[in-house]
């Protein structure tokens, strides 16, 4: 049972979320608009997965992501049809196939991650490094939390 403070200050969190995740569409939104070739955020997140952990199936990959095969499949084909992703022969069993991130879509990757980390460096500059670490530790903590916590009330797949 929780108490009255835990539940005052989880309020605290949860608004301050909802916040965040309203400012973070907003600013998706307008960057779709002003770039209307862009990868919308969801497909973007799939290359993510293939630059970052490496060759996977696509059934692995929408397991990665916490999505529907065939939602995974339709975005993978316009990372296909933009050269990011490309498909290959998997060498431990020929019949199925890879998806793996091509240079340009780890290029792709690798640029959009350091606009992202400069952004946020400067959005934190003024704050002491201390705060700025401590932040980082207590928000991969915090995720971790909600994952895990995610995992084990998750309902079981029939």
């Amino acid at each position: 049972m929780s108490t009255t403070d835990e539940l005052q200050t989880a309020d605290e969190i949860g608004s301050q979320l909802v916040r965040l995740v309203r400012l973070l569409e907003r600013v998706q939104a307008q960057y779709q608009a002003e770039h209307p070739d862009a990868v919308d955020r969801a497909t973007y997140l799939l290359l993510v997965h293939l630059a970052k952990d490496g060759a996977r199936r696509a059934g692995a990959l929408a397991e990665a992501v916490h999505s529907d095969p065939s939602t995974v499949s339709r975005q993978v084909a316009h990372l296909v049809q933009l050269g990011l992703v490309e498909r290959v022969a998997d060498p431990a069993d020929g019949r199925a196939t890879l998806l793996v991130a091509t240079d340009e879509g780890r290029r792709v990757f690798d640029e959009n991650r350091q606009l992202r980390n400069r952004g946020i460096a400067s959005l934190m500059s003024e704050w002491p490094d201390d705060d700025r670490r401590t932040f980082a530790r207590l928000l991969t903590r915090f995720t971790d939390s909600f994952e895990s916590h995610k995992a084990r009330t998750a309902l079981p797949k029939s």
